[in-house]
């Protein structure tokens, strides 16, 4: 045991929930808070958040509905909650910009982990699920009962306890990699020491065991029906809280040990302890084959080693001390089997193997890194960890990454530059194609004109250096980017000719004909004429045709809505929800791919006018929400599309600065980057997050916790077209 008065003092006594508390989590520290934060959860829904220096909170989380019983935190201030509202939170700063909503019971526990982007919820409803910037990637199930802890291993790999008394270790892929058991009850709580995959776990057997390479080493029993809670310090010592109110610390370090008047206490507690044969406390031991006290006689083996024995009908569990020589009455003590894992390599680098470890000199100067490859690794993705791991500018991406190459025997890629409308390109568009706006401008550019120099040095090579000029014309963008190519003629003769064959209470008259003709015409900018009322009624008729022939009249509708009058007409009158209804009815994943694109080019074209943008701004969850189902497919014009209302997002989201939008918007491209492979989409994709986080510290940082970084590094090192990376390289800047 570790002794109260040689480590901890009570500074204050904080106060701010109105009923108990029921989770307590530690936000790191920031710039603005350099000794970090302490969030508590309660039961009266809410989470307060404290500074170190007052009794206070500094502000207070309010969105759950019933008890908030889980909390971690993340990088960039990111603060993850759990309710028995069955909803988890992610919060930044005092807002809240998301919820995760999937299970069927409470939350007990949630984790963030190291990986941006990906969390862990472990719920009452007996599953685990992986969230992927805010939406449900996969669903863990074995446990039998609630999964009450969670903790991490490392970015692949994480543990779950549950009700059902055991512990299971599970790859982020899904795969339960082997299964603890050990505790004789519910398993409350997990925690891993630092540095190591080593764990300790506490629960309803009054036990708090300790657990490693895969067996449990040790089992400490505390006087207290309930071992509630349990942490492992940053040095190894761990803490537990129980049911009797008292936190305790047990540690290795001889001189943190508590006195020997301290430890007797303990013992004198503990060894009073009645325990019930009922609760399942002795596992699967058979009392009746104990032996009795003169087995005490014999001296362990080794320090920490655990005897039971038969006293008077009571069994007694000891631990043999070998600094005082003697058993000591600790409670009853259950051990359990398990694996180890054992693993060879070349080179050891910060306790990985790798094939080449290079030394990196900057600036000729500066200071040395070292740099880790395996010969299997992606030396662009390397590139990349490198120059975010030691805080150097990724506009360096193309030079490290052709050093490892040259020195690993790797094969180099050819660059270019270059500087055209970065929508627009050579006007690719043509009816079904991948497109892009003809008429709009290039991107107000926000420019910059820094030169950087990297040299790099080994053993066997010389200095190397290199300069770089670059100026973003990318992003923010100011203004939205529309479908407008088309070929009216082609779109008119295919509408009549499914006209032709509709049945009769769709089919268009011949008036109804020359009036679409009239309104695409001066929609299109062929006349001067107004678009009419009669226009807009008849054009409403067509686009309410059967789905399998109704795709001419969403292309009549995509272009005329460019049109002020048509985008008036349709967007703020006092049924202007009806369109979105319609738009959203065609973006079903089983539906029709034409009309799939094209009802996505239509949403797209909306924000041309004002009327269009309150519209899309005011049904952005139900647009969102329906138009990333069509991420899944092939279909690369359908992914334009997509990430071209994104960008349009993006653009109106950036004006009005609304980090709950943004949030939102974040999540969807996160997730959209990962499926869509088309350079253009990547490209709008990359430019509406480079806008959404642009002059935003917030937005930043939610990208961050998201780990969009992540997903979109690989782009840096697109040759063609030279935009892709281009404006990669200028978001990772950002991030």
């Amino acid at each position: 045991m570790f002794s109260l008065n040689r480590g901890f003092t009570e500074m204050h006594c904080m106060s701010g929930h109105s009923n108990f508390v029921s989770c307590v989590c530690i936000i790191p520290p920031s710039d603005l808070y350099p000794r970090g934060l302490i969030a508590t959860g309660g039961n009266d829904h809410n989470i307060c958040i404290f500074t170190v220096d007052n009794p206070a909170p500094l502000y207070i989380l309010k969105g759950h509905k019933n008890t908030v019983c889980s909390l971690s935190s993340g990088k960039f201030g990111t603060l993850l909650s759990g309710s028995w509202d069955a909803t988890a939170k992610v919060w930044l700063n005092d807002r809240c910009m998301m919820t995760l909503q999937g299970h069927t019971a409470a939350i007990w526990a949630v984790k963030i982990l190291p990986e941006q982007g990906l969390m862990l919820t472990g719920s009452a409803d007996k599953t685990i699920k992986l969230w992927k910037a805010g939406r449900c990637g996969r669903t863990f199930t074995g446990h039998e009962d609630c999964v009450r802890g969670l903790a991490i291993l490392s970015e692949m790999e994480f543990l779950s306890c549950a009700n059902d008394a055991s512990v299971r270790r599970w790859q982020i892929s899904g795969e339960c990699l082997q299964v603890y058991y050990g505790h004789t009850n519910y398993i409350y709580s997990i925690s891993v020491f630092p540095q190591c995959k080593d764990f300790v776990t506490t629960g309803e057997d009054r036990s708090l065991r300790i657990w490693k390479q895969g067996e449990c080493a040790q089992t400490i029993r505390l006087p207290a029906q309930s071992v509630w809670c349990c942490c492992v310090l940053d040095n190894g010592d761990i803490v537990v809280g129980a049911s009797d109110g008292i936190i305790r610390v047990f540690t290795e370090s001889l001189e943190r040990t508590a006195s020997a008047e301290e430890i007797q206490a303990f013992e004198n507690e503990l060894s009073q302890a009645s325990i019930d044969p009922k609760t399942g406390d002795l596992g699967d031991i058979n009392a009746d084959d104990l032996p009795g006290k003169e087995h005490l006689k014999d001296p362990g083996t080794r320090d920490g080693q655990t005897r039971l024995i038969k006293d008077n009908g009571k069994i007694e569990a000891y631990q043999w001390s070998v600094s005082e020589g003697r058993w000591i009455k600790i409670g009853d003590v259950v051990g359990s089997s398990g694996a180890t894992q054992q693993t060879s390599g070349k080179v050891l680098f910060e306790g990985k193997e790798y094939d080449y470890v290079f030394t990196v000199d900057v600036n000729e100067s500066g200071p040395s890194y070292k740099l880790p490859y395996n010969i299997t690794d992606d030396p662009w993705l390397t590139a990349y960890n490198f120059l975010q791991k030691n805080d150097l500018n990724p506009m360096f991406l193309d030079q490290v990454a052709k050093f490892i190459m040259d020195n690993t025997k790797g094969q180099t890629l050819s660059t270019s530059a270059q500087f055209s409308d970065p929508f627009t390109g050579a006007g690719r568009y043509v009816p079904g194609s991948s497109s892009g706006s003809s008429t709009v401008p290039a991107a107000d550019p926000f420019t910059g004109n820094v030169q950087f120099i990297i040299c790099f040095a080994t053993p066997d090579h010389s200095y190397q250096s290199a300069a770089a000029k670059v100026e973003n014309i990318y992003f923010p963008k100011k203004d939205a980017v529309t479908f407008d190519q088309a070929n009216p003629m082609q779109i008119l003769g295919k509408l009549k000719e499914l006209n032709g064959s509709a049945a009769e209470e769709h089919k268009l008259t011949e008036d109804d004909l020359i009036t679409l003709e009239k309104l695409l015409s001066a929609t299109c900018n062929t006349s001067a004429e107004t678009p009419t009322a009669q226009q807009l009624q008849t054009l409403w008729r067509a686009v309410n045709w059967p789905e399998d022939i109704v795709f001419p009249a969403l292309d009549i509708l995509r272009l005329s809505v460019r049109h002020p009058t048509v985008n008036e007409n349709f967007c703020s009158e006092k049924d202007h929800v009806q369109l979105i209804i319609l738009l959203l009815k065609f973006l079903n994943p089983k539906g029709k791919e034409a009309n799939q694109l094209l009802a996505l080019r239509a949403l797209c074209n909306c924000f041309v006018s004002q009327a269009g943008q309150k519209l899309m701004m005011e049904q952005r969850d139900e647009i969102m929400t329906q138009a990333i189902e069509m991420k899944f497919g092939s279909n690369k014009n359908i992914h334009i599309a997509l990430a071209t209302l994104m960008l349009n997002y993006a653009v109106c989201l950036h004006k009005v600065n609304n980090i709950e939008g943004k949030a939102q918007c974040l999540s969807i491209i996160s997730t959209v980057i990962e499926v869509v492979k088309d350079l253009e989409a990547i490209f709008r994709l990359l430019v509406a997050l480079g806008t959404l986080i642009s002059d935003d510290t917030n937005a930043v940082q939610l990208a961050k916790s998201l780990g969009v970084d992540s997903h979109i590094k690989k782009y840096a090192s697109v040759s063609e077209p030279a935009k892709v990376k281009e404006c990669c390289r200028f978001v990772l800047n950002l991030l």
